[in-house]
């Protein structure tokens, strides 16, 4: 026969407090004094009491779950965020439910009323589809991470000052042209940093430069064209010219080096490339790129943290609200490697 399973009677019993005190215990401990947290704590350790999690969820509403929606997985900085969130389970205990939304508005909606109906605690949001001021309206604490913020609290690199690094460096290098390739990124995204830092640098180092805008699709094969036909455009355009080329992502970063290297066999002289985020793509590439360091591991802290303290917020007595949105934002780190000299 399996053992009989310890209940709040039973800790009550052993105890001599009534069962509203364990129950408070559980729900509310800040409530008890130390001395009687200490006295049911040890209470449970004797008795071998194993938690009921889904009774506990019954009990309070509170699931412990959080959500998260990304745009997708074959960006490498996307996928090393969602690792990174993933590991503070062993930090702050909660867990979580991901979705990915291909940049499909009516498709995450549908993703986000699956996620309320699962009783989540709050969520974190990468995709960029749904508007700061809508995600507000769902009334749960959310945490956005790189994209417009204006109505949530946000975690958000420095990408103006990670543009300027990454431009500067390509200055060093003595480039004749400077090239950012990027996709039509609105003015209230934080990543439209990385196009004004480089469009300021070259007007203030009177560099020669262009800036290249495209839909690079939403799938590897359509973002991998779209890059194979900017590549033979600036092979046609600056033949002859040593390009300094400062690519959106290290993904993108890595299929120009790719598409590079296939052609000449190297990283030829007339090339120099630098990427953005950091994921280990850059340092696991053919040739080990340099790029800026979105510090992502910082950034899924510091996202999990902010999001932990609206959280614990709404399960005291009296909670008070935050006034406004906060908005934390990480300093990126230049990281030279064996694409700029």
């Amino acid at each position: 026969m399996g053992k009989k399973n310890v209940t709040f009677a039973d800790i009550a019993r052993y105890t001599n407090f009534s069962k509203t005190t364990i129950s408070r215990y559980f729900n509310n401990p800040d409530s008890l004094t130390l001395e009687n947290q200490e006295k049911i704590a040890e209470a449970l350790v004797a008795l071998d009491y194993k938690e009921n999690k889904v009774a506990r969820i019954l009990a309070n509403g509170k699931t412990e779950f959080v959500g998260i929606i990304i745009p997708n997985l074959y960006l490498h900085y996307y996928s090393q965020m969602l690792n990174q969130i993933l590991s503070t389970y062993e930090t702050y205990g909660y867990k979580f439910l991901v979705f990915v939304g291909n940049s499909k508005k009516d498709v995450e909606k549908k993703y986000i009323q699956e996620l309320l109906a699962y009783k989540i605690e709050g969520m974190i949001i990468l995709s960029h589809t749904i508007p700061s001021e809508e995600l507000a309206s769902y009334n749960i604490p959310i945490v956005t991470i790189e994209r417009e913020d204006q109505h949530t609290c946000s975690v958000n690199t420095d990408n103006y000052m990670g543009a300027v690094q990454a431009t500067s460096l390509l200055c060093k290098n003595e480039c004749d042209v400077l090239i950012h390739i990027n996709s039509h990124v609105s003015p209230q995204v934080p990543a439209y940093g990385r196009i004004q830092g480089f469009l300021d640098i070259c007007k203030e180092r009177r560099m020669a430069h262009e800036l290249i805008l495209s839909e690079f699709g939403h799938s590897y094969q359509d973002t991998f064209e779209c890059i194979q036909e900017i590549f033979r455009t600036l092979e046609e355009k600056y033949a002859g010219k040593r390009k300094g080329v400062f690519m959106a992502n290290d993904t993108h970063a890595n299929m120009l080096l790719n598409l590079i290297v296939r052609k000449y066999g190297r990283l030829p002289d007339d090339y120099r490339l630098i990427g953005f985020d950091d994921s280990p793509i850059s340092s696991q590439a053919i040739i080990p790129t340099s790029t800026v360091g979105q510090q992502i591991d910082k950034i899924a802290r510091e996202a999990m943290e902010l999001l932990v303290m609206q959280m614990n917020e709404r399960k005291k007595r009296r909670p008070v609200p935050l006034k406004e949105p906060v908005h934390k934002v990480v300093t990126p780190v230049l990281v030279r490697r064996e694409t700029t000299s």
